[in-house]
């Protein structure tokens, strides 16, 4: 295990010294590609995953298989959440949606852990409060707002995530995400490129004005990020 190279975890880099670095040499580093699975809805957890880098997804999935997008996460957090309160199966898939870094643990090692260090296990109830809030927030954008305002929203929190404004993201994948048709997508693409936001190239989103993108996104977008500034950037954790 090569546990201390490059982990630059927002949630891991918040344990103090001594016990970061006790936690960070049983870590493994893999890299993640796109559409690489890291959980299954109803199947056994293997490994606890926290990322460096690139986004992951979590996916919502129905008995007949259809699936919509519940949270993202990047390396502010950590997945499955579920490892953390002791659930050795988790409700849904787990996807990664752009390529990145990673540090891993099996899940029973990753459990014992957060049994003995209180520390750690605070950080992660933390971070399970703020995941819980974007998933709340998720559910009222999909039933409130238009679709360009779930677009600008979803590409604030990939911008938060990525910490670049040129996004490797396609049409195909934000029609998946948002769980509406291709066209509907490229409309609402139109869209805010229109209001000078962002420029949709192939396979890419480049973001132009991010204040912009935050008052477009007509308040879908900010309380979940402002629960995490409050519970865990505040204790110097960058995102």
């Amino acid at each position: 295990m090569d546990g201390q190279s490059g982990c630059d975890n927002g949630l891991v880099k918040l344990l103090p010294e001594e016990e970061r670095r006790s936690f960070t040499e049983r870590l493994e580093r893999v890299y993640l590609p796109q559409g690489h699975q890291i959980a299954r809805a109803g199947k056994p957890l293997e490994s606890v995953y926290f990322l460096s880098s690139g986004i992951g997804s979590v996916l919502a999935v129905s008995d007949s298989g259809l699936k919509a997008e519940a949270g993202m996460f990047g390396r502010e957090g950590f997945a499955p959440t579920a490892s953390s309160v002791g659930a050795n199966t988790n409700p849904y898939d787990i996807v990664i949606q752009v390529e990145g870094f990673a540090h891993r643990l099996p899940v029973v090692l990753f459990q014992e852990i957060v049994a003995e260090n209180r520390v750690f296990a605070d950080l992660l109830s933390r971070y399970l409060y703020v995941f819980a809030a974007q998933v709340a927030y998720t559910a009222l954008a999909n039933a409130a707002f238009k679709i360009d305002q779930r677009l600008a929203r979803w590409l604030l929190m990939c911008h938060d995530r990525l910490v670049t404004d040129n996004m490797p993201i396609t049409h195909q994948f934000i029609s998946f995400m948002l769980a509406v048709r291709r066209p509907s997508v490229t409309t609402a693409l139109h869209m805010l490129e229109g209001e000078g936001l962002i420029r949709s190239d192939r396979g890419r989103v480049v973001l132009r004005d991010r204040p912009g993108l935050e008052e477009y996104s007509a308040g879908s977008y900010g309380q979940p990020e402002h629960e995490y500034r409050v519970l865990l950037q505040a204790r110097h954790v960058q995102p």
